[in-house]
This record gives C-alpha cells, structure tokens and sequence, in this order.
C-alpha cells in the first residue's frame, strides 16, 4: 500500500475528474472512455442467463468475446489475503475510447476526435457483488485523481493504463494487457481491495448497444449547453442513443456549478441506470430476437480477462433488480495543483479506508423477528414513581410528577439527578410489570434494572430527551459522516432511481 493509504483496513473488510476549456480540453473530452460501455455490456449477457436459453446466449458471447491476460501476478492483494476466492467479487470495468470497427462516416457522425493518444482511461468503474448476488454497488473513480502508480510515482488515474501499455514490448494484445495490469495494481492500492475480474468494451459495442435497446430514458432539471463539444439538452425527461448518447456521457461543461468530471460521472452514472432498466424490463425479457443481439453486440465489442466464466457470474447475479444496483464516487476528493496541473486530491485515508470498509462487508444476517408480545402491567395504583430531574429543566420533576399522580400513579418528585441525555426507567428485579406500567407513559424511555429501590417503587429520571408525560422520547439527530471542506459529493443512488439530475 502506498502512503495514499497509510491507515490500514479493518479486519472485517470482505476480502472480496478539469482541464482547462480549450483544444486540450476538447481532447481529453473526446477521449472519455465511458464506464457505462462495459457496464451496459457485461451485465447485458448477466441478466438473461438462468435457462436453456439462457444458456446458449452465454455460449454465443463466449464463441466470439476477446480474453486478455489482464489480472496481474503482483499487487492485487485484498487486505485480508485471498479467503474470498469464489465469495464476494471486485470487478473493474473499463471503456476504451477505440475505433475499431468504426467506418469514417461514424467517426465523423459520432465526433469521436484524433484517433491517437487513445490508451489513457478517462473513467473507470469497480462493481462489488456480495457473495449472495444479491445486489451490485458501482463505484466511480474520476480520472483526475492524483495517485501512486506503481513503478511510476505519482500521476492522474487515467494515466495508469497508458504507462502499463508503454511498460510492454510486444503485440497489440499484449500492450493492452499489459495497461489493464498496471491500472489493476493501482486500483489494487488505492482501494485496499483484489480486483477478481476485468471488463473493458469499445466505442461501437456502446453506440449499437443503446440502439438495440431502443435508447436511454434520462431526466435533466435543467437545460445544459457544453461550450467544447457543442452539446445542447433541454430539461426534462427524454431518450437518448447513438451519437446523442455518447455526448451526453462525456458532458462536463456547462453543467453545474463547478463544471466537473463529478457531473459527467453523475450523468454516467444514470445512463447506466437507464440502460439497466431497460436490460431487465419485458420488452427484452420476452424478445428472444433482441436478446440474441444484446449477446452478439456484447460478443463482439467486449474484453474479458481469461479467468471470468460468463456462466458462474451470469447465475450469481441473475436475482439483481435495479433497486438493489447503487452507484457511488469516491469520497472526499479536493481541487488541486500540482505543478500547474490541476488534480483531484484524495481525502484523508481514514475516509477510503471507512468508504470501501462499509463497500464490502458482508450484509448482516437477516433473522425472522421474533413474534411481538405486550408485556404484562399492573394498575397505576399499584406503582410508587419518584421522578428525579437530570434535563436540567428547573421544575420539570415536578410538573412530571403531577401529571403521572393525575394519571393514577403513586408518583412524587425526587429532586435532582445528574445530568443525562437519556431518559430512564429503573425497577427492581421482578418488577418488570410496574416497569412495563411507567413505560406506556413515557414511550422510548431505556430500562434498567436497579435492586436497589424497595419493591414495588420505580424511578423515573429525566434526560434531556423527555418530552413529557404521554409523548415519546425525543430521537436523537443522526450524527452525518465527516465531510471533507470544499470535496466534491455525488450524492449515492440506484438503478431505480428516475429523478433528474443537473
């Protein structure tokens, strides 16, 4: 691990974005690789596994899908070793900006720009399954950020993959491979997490992907007009493919206050959700025709490493539903300079340690409650009460007192308690009814157990929480997660989710 990430995971961890406007802006924009590419791809193939017909589909996208050697020996390491093998999975989806396939029409109609310098991963996305399948979290991680690679110091993110490619010398293929590793490692390190598995899909694979789906319904609050790329979107709801599409999820200009890649990871990020929607609605559910082209688009324009069985995963994850999928950003990331280059600086390590600690764990057991049954009481005659203050509310024991005496209860007041925020309910072993009693008087007291009161008597004292005799106890205010000053925030939604965005 790197000094980025001094403070180590917790043993409970499952082991398992601006540049300048301008010609260089303009670049590095055209070359935003998307993430929703390889997402929309791989999960295409995942959700209409499960049946004979299932089956054949995923034979036909691994008869033609390209495997790649991209899971390194070295530097993949989960922070708690290698218990999770065949449990829990990291996945790390790619886009690659490529032009492959593309003829010179679409490359003018869908402004994909200079076909050099194409091997920097502008977006990059890892997706965690539990080892249920039962949900899926994606995780942006913006290109800008300012991380440790390993063998090459410090640098953006999206510089990773083109140092890997240029480490190697040999074929095409193995170049590339050779990218995918050194963006892996660092993943590896940033994170703290084994990156199991690897995706990365091409420009054509997305464009005929949204059109086989029909397009992607997206929301906008508001109109947004990128100055770079001559982008124009009205507000409000409306579908996008094809070459609309791919201007959408590059946008970062002329969208929000900040004009950041946090605004073109949000619009990512619901792009995907509309896609998913769209994978897991009827209309391709019960099209047969239209789910051979989604498999055969996927075949051919998707990038596994060599150890991924489509299979196994497509039958672990065939139970996701959008509203179990959620999408997130890495945390707490600031605006910087280094060397007149402006960067994403990363939060302090405790917040990536907390953020990918929470990430991974394992969901907590669910057990059926058990059944609910009142507890017993006694008459309010039956029950001595001595009310003592600790709200520091001069006064308030009393008036409590009075109100429990009108209720029918022997009550009185015992002058003051310590301070205390909560209010409690004491009784002696075996006085559990006369507890129970006081209790449906003051809801959401705690209990406790004190032997030392004479039989029959209960206290009452009073926190800060007491909002009188009859009404509940006031809830405490959650307290929020530290937020980093002047950090970007994306705020966490699922594939359900059909709010507009900026």
């Amino acid at each position: 691990m790197s000094d980025d990430r001094a403070a180590q995971l917790p043993a409970r961890l499952d082991p398992r974005l601006g540049r300048p406007a301008g010609s260089a802006a303009r670049t590095g924009t055209r070359r935003a690789a998307v993430v929703v590419r390889g997402l929309a791809a791989v999960l295409s193939m995942l959700l209409v596994a499960g049946s004979g017909w299932g089956w054949y589909l995923v034979r036909v996208a691994e008869a033609s899908v390209n495997r790649t050697d991209a899971i390194p020996t070295t530097g993949n390491t989960d922070i708690n070793g290698d218990t999770h093998a065949g449990q829990a999975m990291n996945m790390l989806l790619v886009g690659v900006d490529s032009r492959a396939g593309l003829t010179q029409e679409q490359i003018d109609e869908y402004a994909t720009g200079d076909p050099d310098d194409l091997h920097n991963t502008d977006t990059m996305m890892l997706v965690h399954v539990p080892a249920d399948g039962s949900a899926a979290s994606f995780v942006s991680f913006p290109r800008d950020m300012y991380v440790q690679i390993p063998g090459h110091g410090r640098g953006k993110l999206n510089s990773a993959y083109s140092a890997g490619f240029d480490d190697v010398d040999g074929s095409e293929d193995e170049k590339r491979a050779g990218g995918a590793r050194l963006l892996i490692q660092t993943i590896s390190n940033l994170s703290g997490l084994q990156i199991d598995h690897y995706a990365e899909i091409n420009l054509l694979g997305f464009i005929n992907l949204t059109s086989i789906v029909g397009g992607v319904d997206v929301d906008l609050c508001q109109a947004s007009d990128d100055s770079v790329t001559g982008a124009h979107f009205d507000a409000g709801p409306q579908t996008l493919s094809g070459s609309q599409a791919l201007l959408f999820v590059r946008q970062r200009h002329g969208v929000g206050e900040r004009s950041s890649d946090f605004d073109r990871v949000a619009r990512q990020q619901v792009f995907i959700a509309g896609m998913l929607r769209n994978l897991l609605s009827s209309d391709l559910m019960l099209n047969p025709n239209k789910q051979r082209q989604v498999v055969e688009q996927v075949g051919s324009s998707v990038t596994l490493d060599r150890g991924l069985d489509i299979f196994t995963l497509a039958a672990q994850m065939q139970g996701v539903q959008p509203g179990s999928i959620t999408f997130q950003t890495i945390p707490g990331l600031t605006d910087a300079d280094v060397d007149g280059v402006s960067v994403l600086k990363l939060p302090p390590a405790q917040v990536l340690t907390d953020f990918f600690s929470d990430l991974t764990a394992d969901p907590e057991p669910q057990q059926a409650p058990a059944p609910a049954q009142a507890p017993a009481t006694v008459a309010p005659a039956d029950v001595t009460v001595s009310v003592l203050n600790g709200s520091g509310v001069s006064g308030a024991a009393a008036g409590a007192a009075g109100e429990l005496t009108a209720a029918g209860f022997a009550a009185s007041s015992g002058g003051n308690a310590p301070a205390t925020a909560t209010t409690t309910i004491s009784h002696r072993t075996g006085d559990d009814a006369a507890a129970a009693t006081l209790a449906a008087q003051v809801p959401g007291a705690a209990l406790a157990v004190d032997d030392s009161l004479a039989a029959g008597t209960v206290s009452l004292v009073l926190g800060t929480d007491f909002t009188g005799v009859g009404q509940q106890v006031a809830t405490a205010t959650p307290t929020e997660d530290p937020v980093v000053p002047g950090s970007y925030v994306n705020p966490e939604r699922t594939a359900a989710d059909t709010s507009c965005i900026n």
